[in-house]
């Protein structure tokens, strides 16, 4: 796994998302699956400047969590004449037929940030290490509660989804390491699973709930940062002040401003900005046969768990998310 991740991060560092790559006549068709949380909002906003800077005609949409809408603002797009779609899909299985379509007539197709099946014809899948992520998250989780014993509540994005499943795998797969690597045995439970959508009232909503049936948890893992703060509201009106909160991926600044301040955990790395941004120039690349013909399927940033040690490396007041 290590060697594969480091493989797919020199990749991405020769597709640089820093270095814009200019097309002449593209049209880009950059297809959300939703704009409901500010990560998603940062994403196709960077992935939008990314391609007008090389001179492209841009063309979005918000499928509004929508598979049948997503699917048909895809065929709309490539009607149109977009000659490279940046996909973002809602669902890995529903979308392969699109994407394939898609890539029949011509369109060059980058999945970015979620994933489809490897079935799917497209040119490759850009996303952060959610498994990796969610690992050194679990690890650092186990050794800041050490000789705890954790009741876990779990916020969700939504059921079936890949993303949020690596995450939050990752995270009790590192969790669980770090405790048997720290006393010999695990020590942690979830007693409780909510769905919010991943959105700030999606979290608050699934937090109210559980902690009316688990009033005694001390932890709140989230699969995104904007459910955890969401989650922080209902601890807040609750009164309770002794509940460690913590993220598998994001890195929201909203969430960092709080690690500084130490009323956050942790986050995963997972930068909207990097991941669009590589995506579009990967997208370009392909449209001007600049790829090797066995570039990768799958390429993945850098992971990191951003705790208050590291945080000012990565927090920015002025981010767009």
């Amino acid at each position: 796994m290590k060697k594969m991740l480091l493989g797919c991060v020199a990749v991405l560092a020769m597709a640089s998302a820093t270095s814009v790559a200019h097309a002449e006549g593209c049209k880009v068709g950059i297809a959300m699956y939703t704009l409901g949380a500010p990560y998603f909002a940062a994403q196709v906003a960077a992935a939008e400047d990314q391609a007008k800077k090389a001179g492209c005609e841009v063309t979005t949409s918000d499928g509004q969590n929508d598979m049948a809408k997503q699917i048909a603002d895809v065929e709309d797009m490539v009607a149109k004449g977009v000659n490279l779609l940046i996909l973002n899909p809602r669902d890995p299985e529903g979308l392969v037929p699109t994407a394939d379509a898609a890539s029949k007539a011509g369109v060059k197709v980058v999945v970015m940030d979620s994933s489809i099946s490897t079935k799917a014809n497209v040119v490759t899948q850009v996303r952060s290490s959610n498994d990796m992520n969610g690992f050194m998250v679990g690890q650092w989780l186990a050794n800041d509660t050490k000789g705890k014993d954790l009741k876990i509540i779990l916020l969700s994005g939504d059921k079936g989804n890949e993303v949020g499943r690596d995450r939050r795998l990752g995270v009790l797969k590192g969790l669980a390491e770090g405790q048997l690597n720290n006393t010999g045995k695990t020590s942690f439970e979830i007693v409780g699973q909510g769905w919010g959508g991943w959105s700030n009232e999606g979290g608050l909503a699934a937090m109210e709930d559980l902690l009316t049936a688990h009033p005694d948890a001390n932890v709140v893992l989230g699969e995104n940062d904007s459910m955890v703060l969401g989650a922080m509201q209902a601890l807040q009106a609750s009164g309770k002040s002794d509940v460690l909160v913590l993220a598998a991926a994001d890195g929201q600044k909203e969430a960092l401003a709080l690690i500084k301040e130490g009323k956050y955990g942790a986050t995963g790395l997972n930068d909207p900005d990097l991941v669009a941004r590589t995506a579009v120039d990967i997208g370009l690349k392909a449209l001007k046969g600049e790829l090797a013909t066995d570039f990768p399927k799958l390429n993945l940033t850098t992971p990191d768990v951003i705790t208050k040690d590291n945080v000012d490396k990565y927090y920015r007041a002025d981010a767009v998310f």
